[in-house]
């Protein structure tokens, strides 16, 4: 993974602050490419563990069946009203599936910590729930870039 920058170095965020930051973000857009090359972007939610991204997707999406033919993703996360305010990352790579499609809740071991950590944050309770739709999509990143545009403001 590439976690440094060319440009924008007094305003990229730490690992610290970027794990923190996207903890406790919400709602990711993310991109996927379609068999002419054009993007298809739409918003999800997620948790990150501290080296990948995982995003609960419905299995009978654009988004699926478009990463099924080219696994190429790229996931942004931003925030800010004022310019004064922006901070983001995105993230890019490849998506793995991760587990039945659609998940059903059998054992596997690398759905563990994404199961314990999605359901507190976004429902409140500690049991992942499975609907029979929706399915896990890892994106380890190959590059990261964030910003923080606080820190020119000296906000931070």
């Amino acid at each position: 993974m590439t976690d440094t920058q060319r440009r924008g170095r007094r305003i990229m965020m730490t690992p610290e602050e970027r794990d923190a930051y996207l903890g406790e973000q919400r709602t990711c857009r993310v991109a996927t490419l379609g068999p002419d090359g054009a993007p298809h972007i739409g918003a999800l939610w997620f948790v990150w563990d501290g080296g990948s991204l995982w995003l609960y997707s419905i299995t009978r999406s654009l988004r699926w069946s478009q990463l099924r033919k080219d696994a190429r993703i790229a996931v942004f996360v931003d925030d800010g009203e004022g310019y004064e305010e922006l901070r983001g990352v995105e993230l890019t790579g490849r998506a793995e599936f991760v587990g039945e499609a659609p998940r059903t809740g059998e054992p596997c071991p690398e759905l563990v910590e994404p199961e314990r950590m999605f359901p507190v944050k976004y429902f409140g309770i500690t049991e992942m729930p499975h609907d029979g739709r929706h399915a896990w999509l890892r994106l380890t990143p190959e590059k990261i870039t964030s910003w923080d545009f606080r820190k020119l403001a000296g906000l931070t």
